[in-house]
């Protein structure tokens, strides 16, 4: 071993994860190994022709996983140098990686649940991800992950973090450092199951490499591909961090949609990667399900108390305050119609969001006008259900959705909905209780509104029909992901 120093922990962790290294590629450990042969025995154990073995080698040594242009460039320069591949696994060892413990997977589908697993938001992909995850806990060939600090490597769930996904609720952060006795855990090839969007780069970056390079059965439950046709409405900066995902996602095997819809987004995009010299994933859409908890009396009187202005019939809005759900539009129909002399209150459950400034802007402006507006920042599942169940309609015109859950949720107990006539909401709507407006036209929006605020019938059709739907279930969901990516 010859240039910068190297702590001795740092050697001692290499000697150790030369065994780990090489019952996974089923070969023998090399016998004797110290400092000085330490090179060599790596060199003699690796295939430097073979990138998958280059990938491995480096993952498991270096407690880190590599990314596709490390592979690459050690790949290529073994083949005339060959201490190249231990130069890689020196420089890319940190005191930190060093310190924690590696073990490679080679028969546990390894389930990638990082950001919902240390998150405490309960609404979009965080709720889809938990409702998964809690069905598939008990089946023992599954082995969730999350990451290391820095997106550096897969590493096992620590006990919290895992109960946080068994009880497929969004508990309260406990104090966790998810660098403390870290286990590392390296997928060979086995399954892996990214069931979240890998937004952050250099988790993409590694997540593209392990696809390309780790032998594995790749798969992943995709959401939408919102930043790149609605790029307008999404967050700055995310259009090009979703690229990142998307280029990931080319050398996956397999992806499962939420909607139609979806896939026809992901099918355009896949269309267009043989000009790139690739086929892409398979893709399955297997549609979110219609299904929501139930409201006893304690329920129904908390939400009358948060929400209901005495008689005054409720309107509710779900979801996130960012341009794309159309809020503002909402927001200028529901001031026409008060401004006719209908009456009613208008109440917003969701998350603040990127861009919403001037939703909160105007709220304050209609609130100060003495208008009957809130908006819920802070609603739990048991106050959402009964909201649904109180309301006499709710509203959603997203510009763009991947599934469009409140659409779903509304119908399914019942209570009518005005939402966008395209895309999952449209599909969503196909067995009936919706009406479909355009919600880029004001008029057509406020004129649905204004429909369900003074038509019994119509209102009483489409709440008969929203009872006669269909009805799914998310355990049914997770049966149908399962077989669609496993």
């Amino acid at each position: 071993m010859s240039g910068r120093s190297v702590p001795a922990t740092t050697t001692a962790a290499w000697i150790s994860r030369v065994s780990t290294l090489a019952d996974a590629l089923g070969r023998p450990r090399p016998s004797d190994v110290d400092k000085r042969s330490l090179a060599a025995a790596i060199g003699e154990l690796v295939n430097a022709r073979d990138r998958e073995e280059i990938w491995l080698a480096l993952a498991v040594l270096t407690g880190r996983f590599p990314n596709e242009e490390l592979v690459l460039q050690t790949a290529r320069s073994s083949e005339f140098d060959p201490t190249a591949l231990f130069r890689a696994i020196r420089d890319e060892t940190t005191p930190e990686s060093a310190e924690w413990t590696v073990v490679v997977e080679r028969n546990k589908i390894l389930v990638d649940v990082a950001d919902t697993s240390t998150s405490t938001v309960s609404t979009g992909i965080q709720r889809v991800v938990r409702e998964v995850a809690k069905r598939w806990i008990a089946n023992d060939t599954v082995r969730f992950a999350g990451w290391t600090p820095g997106w550096q490597s897969l590493r096992e769930l620590q006990p919290a973090e895992l109960s946080r996904v068994k009880q497929g609720v969004a508990r309260a952060r406990d104090e966790e450092d998810p660098a403390a006795n870290a286990v590392v855990v390296v997928p060979w090839r086995t399954t892996y199951l990214l069931l979240e969007v890998s937004a952050e780069p250099p988790r993409a970056e590694r997540v593209r490499a392990l696809a390309r390079f780790s032998g594995c059965h790749t798969a992943a439950l995709c959401y939408d591909v919102i930043p790149i046709t609605s790029s307008e409405t999404s967050s700055p900066g995310m259009t090009g961090v979703f690229a990142h995902y998307m280029a990931a996602l080319k050398f996956f095997d397999r992806v499962s949609t939420i909607s139609r819809a979806t896939a026809v987004e992901y099918l355009g995009w896949r269309k267009m990667l043989p000009a790139a010299g690739l086929t892409g994933p398979e893709i399955v859409p297997v549609l979110l399900p219609a299904s929501v908890g139930e409201s006893d009396e304690n329920a129904f009187a908390a939400a009358r108390d948060r929400l209901t202005i005495g008689q005054m019939p409720l309107v509710i809005v779900v979801g996130s305050h960012e341009p794309r759900k159309n809020h503002l539009a909402i927001l200028h129909a529901a001031e026409v119609l008060w401004r006719e002399g209908h009456v009613f209150s208008l109440s917003f459950i969701g998350s603040r969001s990127w861009r919403s400034e001037q939703y909160h802007d105007r709220i304050r402006q209609l609130q100060d006008r003495g208008r009957p507006v809130e908006s819920v920042s802070q609603a739990d599942d048991t106050l959402l259900w009964a909201a649904y169940r109180l309301a006499r309609f709710t509203v959603f015109p997203s510009l763009n959705e991947g599934f469009g859950l409140p659409v779903a949720e509304s119908l399914a107990v019942g209570t009518p909905v005005i939402t966008s006539q395209f895309g999952s909401t449209a599909e969503i709507a196909e067995h009936g209780g919706a009406l479909l407006i355009d919600p880029r036209d004001d008029d057509d929006l406020t004129a649905a509104m204004r429909t369900l605020l003074t038509d019994e019938d119509t209102l009483g059709r489409l709440r008969a029909e929203a009872r006669a739907r269909p009805q799914t279930s998310w355990d049914q969901y997770a049966r149908d992901v399962w077989e669609a990516l496993v």
